[in-house]
């Protein structure tokens, strides 16, 4: 039961041969046993849950399921949920319990899901490791694989206990960020999908790192009601599953128009599923020869070549592309991404919600006292960044300058779509995960521009794009390549995904198949 997909899941409820309490217990169990991932920073009240669990039950029993029905669900602790805390990573919003759920929350629940906890991440998603949030850093569930016992506890990681902790922590896999709670959770078999945030490739890149699929869809098919923000302009709920095909099924229960969110199409969406019979003759693929960049692996060239050369076997036109302006993606990024840090932090002052500290004698005190405890220094750097890009006497020479450069990415898309390319295949990663020792060496700022200069680029775009894994490095960790379509052709591409994705006949993790037990955490 520890590799079963939403498919097979749902197929075994409806004919009785599971129940939605068994497929609950197994996910909780093994969260149990892998807290030591410190995946989750909350979960679902147990009376709650229960009563979840019995509405699902009788669903089944009535024959009224419906596409999700008995799911279990993780949310990233940046979608508001009104019976959890939402904390964003963050000090500033410990304390937080939102009062409405994001329209994503509402619409897997409307759909028959079960949602059973809030996942891990970088305070308020800025960063690509999953370490700098205030609940401490997210583990790749790999590790069980990869690694020796002695070698897979997190130090200081939270809900972990002193006599749990290696001697000499570090040399462990990081999870990817900032969405790494989910893609763990997801990878682990805690439950069966997940929402992330992608603002410049935070799911797709944990997706990567942890061997699942991580889809960023069309900017505005799916609703940032409720979602906390970090761009504005480049955010998009993303969403991890194990396989391409529970992707999509989840993608079908929750696109769409919202009308809490003006920036979600209008058009009546219309759900799709997956051809495994596709005629790879009429697919033109190109290769974008501008991703072949500085510290891209040998492994993951290989596999980015012996995967178009299969796709030009198999009848696919491959042929070479250009986007020249991919190369002033991550400096254009950081300008526009602390630009909107420094506006959307605004509204953490202390004073209507959140952490408040300092004299409330005096208001600038308490404004300032509150911030300063509330963020980390990741936040507060950007915070500084932005508003300095945004004087008077710099936004011409920032902000506007960095608004055209993004057009002019934009614009290489629409032009190689236009060209007659169906889809662009990349890699997502330059490397397999990364060590923490080795991640932790340099600063937030470092890390983010190495990690995310193959996933920004569809985001400043606003066209979809999925990271699906492949194959194992030589280290037995998986290895991604990523697929970005034109706006809206998630249909196409999740099909193109899907016979990628049956072609490489991935080894997804089991950890059941691995023997975890609590006894194997504690050696």
């Amino acid at each position: 039961m520890g590799s079963l997909t939403i498919k097979q899941a749902i197929h075994q409820m409806r004919k009785g041969l599971l129940s939605v309490e068994e497929l609950c217990k197994k996910c909780q169990d093994i969260l149990k046993k892998t807290r030591v991932l410190n995946m989750y920073v909350n979960e679902t009240d147990p009376e709650q849950l229960s009563k979840n669990l019995q509405a699902s039950s009788q669903a089944y029993a009535q024959e009224a399921a419906k596409c999700l029905e008995g799911i279990p669900v993780s949310f990233k602790d940046a979608f508001c949920t009104s019976d959890m805390p939402t904390t964003c990573g963050s000090k500033m919003l410990l304390n937080y319990t939102p009062p409405y759920d994001a329209t994503m929350v509402t619409r897997t629940q409307e759909n028959g899901a079960i949602v059973i906890g809030k996942t891990n991440m970088d305070e308020f998603a800025m960063g690509s490791g999953s370490l700098d949030g205030c609940h401490g850093p997210v583990m790749n569930p790999w590790n069980f694989a990869v690694l020796p016992a002695a070698d897979r506890h997190v130090q200081g990681a939270n809900n972990v206990s002193e006599d749990t902790l290696s001697v000499e922590p570090g040399d462990w896999f990081i999870s990817g960020g900032s969405s790494g709670g989910s893609a763990a959770a997801v990878a682990s078999g805690s439950c069966l999908a997940s929402f992330g945030s992608d603002t410049g490739g935070s799911t797709r890149l944990p997706a990567s790192f942890c061997g699942v699929v991580g889809l960023k869809p069309t900017y505005g098919l799916l609703s940032r009601h409720g979602l906390i923000p970090l761009v504005n302009s480049m955010d998009a709920p993303g969403i991890i599953t194990k396989t391409v095909e529970d992707c999509s099924i989840v993608l079908n229960a929750v696109a769409g128009h919202d009308v809490m969110d003006s920036t979600t199409v209008v058009e009546s969406y219309k759900p799709f599923e997956i051809q495994e019979d596709i005629d790879l003759s009429k697919l033109h693929i190109g290769i974008p020869k501008e991703y072949h960049g500085p510290g891209l692996s040998g492994e993951v060239l290989r596999l980015w070549q012996d995967t178009a050369d299969n796709l030009e076997k198999a009848g696919a036109r491959v042929t070479q592309v250009s986007m020249p302006h991919t190369q002033l993606c991550i400096t254009c990024y950081h300008v526009l991404c602390c630009c909107e840090v420094a506006s959307n932090m605004a509204r953490y002052d202390g004073i209507e919600f959140g952490l408040r500290e300092g004299s409330e004698e005096s208001t600038e005190e308490l404004y300032a006292a509150s911030r300063h405890q509330g963020f980390n220094d990741v936040v507060r750097s950007r915070i500084l960044a932005g508003n300095f890009f945004l004087l008077k006497r710099n936004y011409e020479k920032f902000f506007l300058k960095a608004q055209r450069v993004r057009r002019l990415i934009s614009n290489d898309f629409k032009n190689v779509f236009r060209s007659g390319v169906d889809v662009l295949l990349t890699p997502i990663s330059l490397t397999d995960a990364p060590r923490y020792r080795w991640f932790a060496n340099q600063d937030n700022h470092t890390r983010c521009e190495e990690q995310d200069v193959l996933s920004t680029p569809a985001n400043m775009a606003g066209v979809p794009a999925i990271s699906i894994p492949l194959s194992l490095s030589s280290q037995g960790l998986p290895l991604s390549l990523q697929l970005i379509g034109p706006h809206f052709s998630e249909s196409s591409l999740l099909t193109v995904a899907g016979w990628l994705e049956r072609e490489a006949q991935f080894p997804y993790l089991n950890l059941d198949a691995l023997g975890l037990n609590e006894e194997a955490l504690r050696r």
